[in-house]
């Protein structure tokens, strides 16, 4: 379990599962040097799968009291961490209050803040490989296999009123067990009316093909899983046939990544593009190093701290 020394400098944790193996360990002091932040630390909390509710109120209760400790990432654990610590926050985010999720803990004004940050940085990670206008063009759909808060975050962004006819014609979320897809459902309902969602109980990889090859082309498929990170193997099997002119995003950056290796099999012969979680872990850290420490993050800047980190 978590050590409960009080912070000596200013700290900013890493509330995961395995958090030791993650390169934000090596990368953040050179961003703190980069952002100018001082003599500041980081620390990985990790936590088992589904911890009891008990450990994530005794984490967040000490980063809410203790006085350096200035925040947290949190990952794997949003939805439970957020479920456990409701009555904990003095401030929660209109994003975090919809999704039930918080994957970033700050203070601001004497308040402890949590907030949902995935449906801002997931939504910078694809503009950076979803062509513009790529639904409105082509009618695709996308599939998203996992139903935690990633999924849930992408869902809102690519289903956004502002984005008039780019929507996706269809939004289906696969998840293995039946009352996370539930729990989706309820927190999407009345979603953008111009997208069709549909949640299917897809227990096995070979269910997940099936979805997979049902696809049209100009399609987006996700492992939003954890599957390849937290856990070895593959939310599809090595017979996955995709849809030609397609979009596959492995949202992992690092562990064994099967499944964007199925799918850069096929990359050429169907002319696939195939996306890594790179832009997605620069995103999701800067987001909340920006909310935790007060900065602004973008533009040259962001583009500087992604070179440090690769």
């Amino acid at each position: 379990m978590f050590d409960f020394t009080p912070a000596k400098k200013p700290t900013l944790y890493f509330i995961g599962v395995t958090t030791t193996k993650s390169s934000i360990m090596d990368v953040f002091p050179k961003w703190a040097e980069a952002l100018g932040l001082g003599d500041v630390g980081i620390k990985g909390i990790d936590l088992p799968l589904h911890a009891p509710a008990e450990d994530y109120r005794k984490v967040t209760r000490f980063l809410k009291d203790d006085a350096l400790s200035e925040g947290a990432l949190v990952t794997t654990h949003k939805l439970d961490l957020y479920k456990a610590c409701e009555d904990m926050f003095d401030y929660v985010d209109p994003f975090a209050e919809r999704l039930e999720e918080v994957s970033s803990l700050s203070k601001k004004g004497g308040k402890f803040c949590a907030h949902a940050k995935d449906p801002i940085s997931s939504g910078l990670a694809l503009e950076s490989f979803v062509p513009a206008g790529f639904w409105a063009d082509h009618g695709g759909e996308v599939l998203l296999m996992g139903a935690g808060g990633s999924s849930l975050a992408m869902t809102i962004y690519l289903s956004q009123e502002k984005w008039g006819n780019n929507v996706p014609k269809a939004i289906s979320i696969a998840n293995r067990s039946e009352p996370r897809l539930e729990s989706a459902r309820r927190t999407l309902s009345g979603a953008n009316s111009k997208v069709g969602m549909r949640y299917v109980h897809s227990p096995a990889p070979a269910d997940n093909d099936k979805l997979v090859s049902s696809l049209p082309p100009y399609s987006l498929v996700v492992n939003a899983t954890g599957l390849g990170k937290d856990a070895p193997g593959s939310p599809t099997t090595d017979a996955v046939d995709y849809p030609e002119h397609s979009l596959v995003w492995e949202i992992n950056y690092r562990g064994d990544l099967l499944f964007k290796e199925q799918a850069e099999r096929q990359a050429a012969a169907k002319d696939l593009h195939v996306e890594d979680g790179w832009n997605y872990f620069i995103h999701g850290w800067t987001q909340v190093i920006a909310e935790v420490f007060h900065k602004e993050i973008k533009g040259a800047l962001l583009e500087e701290l992604s070179r440090l980190a690769r």
